[in-house]
């Protein structure tokens, strides 16, 4: 490596052509970066106190040194976006030189001629800066002075930008600014210097570049030459096109999808880079570069499907749709694999299909029953390791209905008992609840979205007496238990004509129910009133219909059986009477701080290991050992994440104790609960927040 500080127009000067690889990201300045500029180009043109103005570095390396040539192809890996920006700069000055007459110490032709081409060649080589796909055209049709009226990205914005600033009055402080500009020209030995490692090293900070441009360098940056360009024009650039406008917000949540198929582990989002690379280089992956991005290739294409809505079945993309309404991505981790074997041919469409509905009725149910979310990211990525292809349905249907505690498959009892008492008008997926239950079975589609909200029993708390005497004395009971309610609510299209009307009227006015096509409103042309007993019916009649809607896996327990790992018939050997200590004091201890843990939250599960008992969520945060006269406890945390203000805590980190995490506690006394109890809440958090 040679690194020098060097005027940026001394570098640029010669026989030579900067390259910008394919796999760099495309030229991003922004106007507010280019008036920057200018103004720090004007400054110091400006003040003879100041030697120059420092844009940062410029790291290139020569394509091939192997080759002779009078016009080195020098490939930028940084500094792209500063190179570009004073070309842009530069042409838009040459230009104004070449229709102005200026007193200034240059001209176009030299402008032309010492910066911007190569003036004695001819075709690609005449350029002195050759940009990524997407910009080289616009860039090249600019010096040559190409109408660009139709043409909207940020090379030709720019350019518009700075023939817009620039006059006579200024033109000659400009030049003398861009003269006054210097870098660190850092020229790399490409057989000596491992360009990936220093590009890291620049962008260490993340800041910079995405996690899919990181990626994106990753993979073809050391490639050879021909290689590079069959592994962009192959795979890469059509997958950026597969996400189209939605390539920089979505690919690096993609990323993250494919890893945890991959790897069986769920990257952070800006980890995702990290976790490519070590997937890249591991032995699960036993693939070579080739490879791995042709499969990624085809991951994006089910993705594309899946997500973005390009799926051309219209039962599948009606699923799909489903799923993104519920706003439900953690399941793609499964849903994609699964995809892949449906494209692979192992599993039928109509076998895809039932999948798909379990995944949405697993989703659904759990929001109804209000079960937390935060498992639900593990679940779905460990899900596809219970598949098994001979049996590929049965073996999905198993594995949601072994699912228990945090993780079940609520069961008609529980999804019915909920979804008649849940305030469904507040409910997220409100819309999508009422449009499956209107649309069931039924060939002509009514877009819900179309109609509004409707309260049968009105909201407005002065209710008229003609409400007042249908609902009886207690009425205002009524109205606050029932009003949210499945049983309460419908749709019209006549909501400000039906308004706080008596039933009977809202029944028989045009519009009304009576004469509604739709038919959540059937029972309500069968029924003269409105009261308790009516909503509860309706709940009811409707709480049926849905778990046809959201049915449920319901395996033999036979079957079931076949697909019970061991390891989870063994948890139901070990009870409280196992703990020998367990009595007296310690006893009465033990069972006023199990009350406070389980009243954390209603997803706590209780388990009783051999050596301990554990309480958990998604993963165990405390861990109860008995012992003769107190009990220690294990908080699944590292000593240096816990508030621990009154000392309570001793660091374990790698002392070896029965249980997880590294934080112990001891407590003897049931006055030391409220103290304990502050501490083991901040390890529950911890496990929620990590999912």
């Amino acid at each position: 490596m040679k690194a020098s500080s060097a005027n940026l127009l001394s570098v640029i000067k010669g026989p030579k052509q900067f390259v910008i690889p394919i796999y760099q990201r495309t030229y991003s300045w922004q106007l507010i970066q280019c008036d920057q500029l200018l103004k720090d180009i004007l400054r110091i043109s400006n003040d003879d106190q100041q030697q120059g103005h420092f844009l940062g570095s410029i790291v290139y390396f020569q394509e091939d040194i192997h080759t002779i040539s009078d016009v080195p192809k020098l490939l930028v890996i940084d500094g792209q976006q500063r190179l570009t920006t004073v070309s842009i700069l530069m042409m838009a000055l040459a230009h104004f030189l070449k229709k102005n007459k200026v007193d200034i110490d240059t001209s176009a032709n030299k402008l032309f001629n010492y910066y911007l081409l190569n003036a004695d060649e001819d075709n690609n080589l005449r350029y002195k800066l050759m940009l990524t796909r997407g910009d080289k055209q616009s860039y090249i049709d600019l010096l040559n002075e190409v109408p660009q009226e139709d043409i909207f990205n940020r090379v030709v914005e720019n350019y518009k930008f700075f023939v817009s600033k620039i006059n006579i009055e200024n033109v000659k402080d400009i030049y003398n600014g861009v003269l006054r500009l210097f870098i660190v020209d850092v020229a790399l030995e490409k057989d000596k210097d491992n360009p990936q490692l220093i590009f890291e090293s620049m962008n260490s900070t993340g800041l910079d570049l995405s996690q899919a441009d990181l990626i994106r360098n990753y993979v073809l940056m050391g490639q050879e030459i021909t290689l590079q360009n069959k592994l962009y024009e192959n795979y890469w650039f059509p997958m950026e096109q597969a996400f189209g406008n939605e390539y920089a917000s979505r690919f690096d949540g993609f990323m993250r999808d494919y890893l945890s198929v991959k790897t069986g582990r769920i990257p952070r989002i800006n980890q995702v880079y990290e976790e490519f690379k070590q997937y890249v280089n591991s032995d699960k992956s036993k693939k070579d570069i080739e490879e791995i991005i042709k499969d990624l290739f085809i991951y994006t294409t089910h993705y594309a499907k899946v997500v973005l809505r390009k799926e051309k079945d219209k039962d599948l993309q009606i699923l799909f749709n489903n799923i993104l309404r519920l706003r439900v991505d953690v399941a793609y981790p499964f849903v994609l694999p699964v995809y892949n074997d449906f494209v692979l041919g192992i599993l039928s469409k109509q076998e895809l299909i039932i999948i798909l509905k379990l995944v949405e009725s697993y989703v659904f149910r759990r929001a109804i029953c209000g079960i937390p979310t935060n498992s639900l990211n593990k679940t779905f990525a460990n899900l596809y390791r219970s598949v098994n292809k001979e049996q590929y349905v049965i073996s999905v249907q198993a594995a949601f209905q072994i699912l228990d505690s945090y993780k079940r498959f609520p069961d008609d009892t529980e999804f019915k008992k909920e979804i008649v008492s849940k305030d469904v008008y507040n409910f997220r997926s409100r819309n999508y609840l009422l449009s499956q239950l209107e649309n069931y079975k039924r060939k002509e589609f009514v877009n819900v979205d179309e109609y509004t909200i409707e309260h049968i029993l009105p909201q407005n708390p002065n209710l008229s007496p003609d409400w007042k005497n249908m609902l009886g004395e207690h009425w205002k009971d009524i109205q606050k238990n029932y009003l949210h309610t499945l049983g309460n609510l419908t749709l019209t299209g006549y909501n400000s004509e039906l308004s706080d009307r008596p039933f009977a009227q809202k029944k028989s006015i045009d519009g009304g129910f009576d004469d509604s096509p739709l038919r959540l409103n059937s029972y309500l042309r069968s029924v003269s009133t409105w009261s308790e007993g009516e909503i509860n019916e309706r709940a009811t009649q409707l709480a049926e219909k849905a778990c046809k809607i959201w049915d449920s896996p319901r395996l033999d327990e036979n079957i079931l059986n076949t697909y019970l790992n061991t390891s989870e018939k063994e948890i139901v050997h070990y009870t409280r009477e196992h703990f020998t200590f367990l009595q007296g004091d310690v006893l009465e201890l033990y069972e006023a701080l199990r009350k406070r843990i389980l009243n954390i939250d209603s997803s706590i599960k209780e388990e009783f290991k051999k050596l301990y008992i554990a309480y958990k969520t998604v993963t165990n945060f405390v861990d109860i050992e008995p012992q003769k006269s107190r009990l220690r406890l294990m908080l699944n945390m590292k000593f240096d994440e816990i508030n621990d203000p009154l000392n309570l805590c001793k660091d374990v980190t790698g002392l070896g104790r029965w249980g997880n995490g590294n934080v112990e506690i001891t407590i003897s006394n049931i006055s030391e609960i409220d103290d304990v109890m502050d501490l083991i809440q901040q390890s529950f958090d911890m496990q929620l927040i990590e999912q």
